[in-house]
């Protein structure tokens, strides 16, 4: 076991251009993603808590259930859209980081949109009165709500983080897995195991554990901040 330990450390110490390449890759798909994600799923969230309409307990359920969808089906959707053969063919984004973007995007989509609507929908129920004597109405309060609920919101886009850059399936379907082109550190963990390759593999997965521990550490110092803010 010293062996692949040994040439992991080796090649984070060193540099490695390889090993680089594959988190600088892994980290811009998936916060291109959360960030696409935040853009659309935060006020989606917030109206779907404000707006009262016929079937929203539906549409909510429908988003709740989407939280679980399963990477590869979220992978083969978007395969088919972006496919030759597919409404989106024509744009040739298949087996690219754009492509990867977009299933990481659908992935954390759901966890941004009802956690956003939890969050906006108990606020609104504790300082309702307050703002609507403030001459605040449903749509006026959303970035006051918004903003007053930031520190569970971020715990929420960090989840969301961590889901995407721990993610094998979809990217792996709609990114092909090339080499210098679309290979993350996860797709590359699986191919580097199989090859033998085990110094970088191990590599890569020291570098996911401590970015997994670094989210979790930033999910509860927010959450202690915040913590020590209302007391």
């Amino acid at each position: 076991m010293n062996g692949p330990f040994a040439t992991a450390f080796g090649l984070i110490a060193s540099g490695d251009p390889v090993l680089m390449q594959i988190i600088g890759l892994s980290l811009r798909v998936s916060l291109t993603a959360v960030l696409i994600a935040c853009a659309i799923g935060l006020p989606l969230g917030a109206a779907l808590a404000l707006a009262r309409f016929p079937g929203r307990g539906a549409v909510i359920v429908f988003s709740n259930a989407l939280m679980g969808l399963p990477p590869v089906v979220a992978g083969l959707v978007v395969y088919l859209l972006l496919s030759r053969s597919g409404p989106f063919g024509a744009l040739a984004l298949l087996f690219t980081p754009t492509a990867m973007i977009i299933a990481q995007t659908v992935l954390i989509l759901p966890i941004v949109i009802s956690l956003t609507r939890s969050v906006v929908e108990d606020l609104w129920a504790e300082y309702r009165e307050q703002l609507l004597s403030l001459g605040a109405g449903r749509l006026r309060a959303v970035p006051t709500l918004l903003w007053d609920g930031r520190v569970s919101l971020l715990t929420g886009v960090l989840a969301g983080f961590g889901r995407a850059s721990a993610e094998v399936g979809a990217v792996l379907i709609v990114g092909g897995n090339i080499a210098g082109h679309t290979r993350t550190m996860t797709t590359a963990i699986t191919l580097e195991t199989n090859r033998g390759n085990l110094g970088l593999a191990v590599a890569l997965g020291i570098i996911l554990l401590l970015l997994t521990l670094s989210l979790n550490a930033a999910a509860w110092g927010a959450g202690q901040w915040a913590r020590g803010r209302l007391g």
